[in-house]
């Protein structure tokens, strides 16, 4: 067995000056994340894609000179709490000099799956050779090449899910970089789209660099930054005291991913929960091999995972940044489920393995806290893809994921027919797809009954239904078929997935969570998602 991999806390951040004054912390705190919101909100308005635009799959966040988040828009957990690899990856591969912008993804070297496009732009004061700041998003893209429209089917290794990008200059000194962007036009499906979205992630960049140089002007230097570290070092000791406050010993949990989409499975994924004074000890190291098909996770989801894990257990209002990540700490095996080795596919890992670590995290955590946390939610995102041709001969590639139902917890029900943890996703709107693709939708609506029993019902799935008005190729990656998500206290499980495909005769088949196939116009797909657990003992019934 190869030897697991701990990260160890770092030394506690230290600012340099006086102590802060508590108003000014918290209008640096609330200053840095509005303009974090602001990039976003021009990145969504600027962008083509309506996975961008509608659904909102992105995220923004700030570094410090030395690679630690700042601050961070309320966007994709899963992407924020993985970003500062991509800014490490940054320093370490270029020589990074003023009007750079760097754009990566891949998953080795600072990405999370090849869908998200990293962009990373250093933000350098007059006669400095060193970045003070850097500036980062993160968008997936509805399509990043490979064998399937939409980049997201299982695969058996990583140049089968897409164009590999590693960190490389898209501007150099403010100069366009024209043959990567060709070469990267090249390689995608709806090359119009991704040109759109890609230039909206470099204008939200832009916009987020004129606000934090204008902070930077406004305040001075040294002030910005000490109130950077300042944030960081509040937040850093209010999560080790959160931490403080849980039980010795040892908390373990487990649970499974159905399987990797090529015939494997179950992958166990399992965690060792640790309190070591002031620091949480998340042992991953017990998990599964690596797969074959794409649920790897690698370890800057795993580290983003935890970070959430515990970042649930912290105030709601507590200023998430590096700090929050030096009250954790995290093991992972090379060569297993979660730190596979170059260049096993990782589409799914992102979007359903990142899930079932937050389902394990939380279950390992109402061991220790006994009746105080939600059953499992439904435990994926539900990753559809559609692809082909349009009436005027242009191909299109369309993404989207479908929320299912939330755990019930302690006090009250789980909520129907939304996105959960490691998403922040919004729906796709109806008249968008219906306007844009190919497509009917002929059903979108609660799936009644889907939520665990209890005496708080876990929250309903949904169930929507698409009918092809042209030939198409339809992909799913999603999970919960064969498991489903547990409840708590005594709470039952919510439902499983469930697919199929209608003909135009009536004849139907069922389809895997995992699947690529091409299928005629008048093809009904009907998919209902999976609902959340229920939680405590129902009514008229002993535990």
């Amino acid at each position: 067995m190869a030897r697991a991999r701990v990260s160890k806390p770092e030394r506690r951040i230290k600012a340099s000056g006086p102590a802060p004054d508590p108003v000014r912390l918290e209008v640096f705190h609330q200053l840095l994340a509005a303009h974090c919101e602001e990039a976003g909100a021009v990145l969504q308005r600027s962008a083509a894609s309506p996975n961008i635009r509608e659904r909102r799959d992105f995220s923004v966040a700030l570094f410090d000179a030395e690679a630690r988040l700042v601050a961070q828009a309320a966007h994709i957990p899963v992407h924020l709490g993985s970003a500062a690899d991509s800014v490490a990856a940054a320093r370490e591969e270029l020589e990074l000099e003023p009007g750079d912008v760097v754009m990566l993804n891949d998953p080795y070297r600072g990405g999370t799956h090849l869908p998200d496009v990293t962009l990373v732009r250093p933000v350098f004061l007059p006669r400095e050779v060193r970045p003070r700041f850097f500036l980062v998003d993160r968008a997936h893209h509805a399509d990043i090449g490979g064998a399937v429209p939409g980049s997201m089917a299982a695969a058996a290794d990583l140049m089968a899910e897409g164009l590999v990008i590693p960190p490389v200059k898209l501007r150099s000194r403010g100069r366009e970089n024209r043959d990567l962007r060709r070469l990267f036009l090249a390689n995608v499906r709806g090359a119009d789209e991704r040109r759109v979205d890609l230039a909206a992630q470099e204008a939200a960049l832009e916009r987020l660099e004129a606000r934090v140089l204008g902070l930077l002007d406004e305040h001075g230097v040294a002030t910005v930054e000490d109130y950077a570290a300042h944030l960081m070092a509040y937040s850093e000791r209010i999560a080790r005291d959160v931490v403080r406050r849980l039980p010795s010993g040892r908390f373990s949990a487990e649970d499974r991913l159905d399987d990797d989409g090529l015939g494997n499975g179950p992958f166990a994924v399992r965690l060792a929960l640790q309190r070591r004074g002031g620091v949480l000890h998340f042992d991953w190291s017990r998990s599964a091999d690596q797969a074959r098909g794409g649920i790897n996770a690698n370890r800057s989801i795993v580290v983003a995972a935890s970070v959430y894990v515990l970042r649930c257990l912290c105030p709601e209002r507590l200023p998430t940044n590096d700090g929050v990540f030096r009250a954790l700490r995290v093991t992972t095996r090379p060569g297993s489920l979660l730190e596979p080795r170059a260049p096993a596919p990782v589409a799914g890992g992102n979007v359903e393995t990142s899930q079932r670590l937050v389902d394990v995290g939380i279950a390992a955590l109402a061991r220790a806290l006994p009746g105080r946390f939600p059953a499992a939610s439904s435990g994926t995102m539900v990753n559809l893809t559609l692809g082909g041709e349009l009436a005027n001969g242009r191909g299109f590639a369309s993404y989207e994921t479908l929320p299912g139902g939330a755990g019930a917890g302690p006090s009250a029900a789980g909520a129907a027919a939304i996105q959960t943890h490691m998403t922040n996703t919004r729906n796709t709107p109806i008249e968008d797809l219906e306007r844009r693709l190919p497509l009917i939708v002929r059903e979108l609506t609660v799936r009644r009954g889907s939520g665990g029993r209890g005496a708080r019902r876990g929250g309903d799935g949904l169930t929507k239904t698409i009918e092809l008005r042209g030939p198409a190729v339809v992909s799913l990656f999603a999970e919960r078929m064969r498991s489903r998500p547990a409840g708590a206290e005594g709470g039952g499980a919510g439902a499983a997935l469930r697919v199929t495909a209608t003909d135009r005769d009536g004849e139907s088949v069922a389809l895997p969570a995992k699947c690529s196939a091409r299928f005629p116009a008048g093809t009904r797909v009907r998919i209902a998602t999976p609902g959340g657990g229920g939680h405590g003992v129902p009514r008229g019934r002993r535990r």
